[in-house]
């Protein structure tokens, strides 16, 4: 059994046991989320699609940890002006294990 979410503007195909690593959240180490934003889901009868999303249906997971990313250079550049500009970025995280799929 799977199911499409959608999360921090991105879409993640999910099953029991997985292990994310999505958009910030703020929740707690250690806490439950819910995920309502099903857009479908399988199980062994068949796939159902929402029109966006599936009535009923929801995604539980445990947040194990929040962090960054590694780090991102940004370099802008031109030439024979005399201008250039570094810059860095790391984007932050929370890492989430899928507990369990209701559909």
């Amino acid at each position: 059994m799977y199911a499409i979410i959608e999360t921090g503007g991105k879409q993640y195909r999910v099953q029991e046991g997985d292990v994310l690593f999505i958009e910030k959240l703020d929740v707690a180490d250690g806490e439950s989320v819910t995920f309502d934003r099903v857009l479908a889901v399988s199980n062994g009868d068949g796939f159902v699609t929402g029109a966006p999303m599936v009535s009923g249906a929801s995604v539980t997971a445990k947040v194990e940890k929040h962090g960054k990313g590694q780090k991102l250079t940004i370099f802008k550049y031109k030439p024979k002006k005399n201008y250039h500009k570094k810059q860095g970025h790391r984007q932050p995280y929370t890492k989430v294990t899928i507990e369990k799929i209701q559909a």
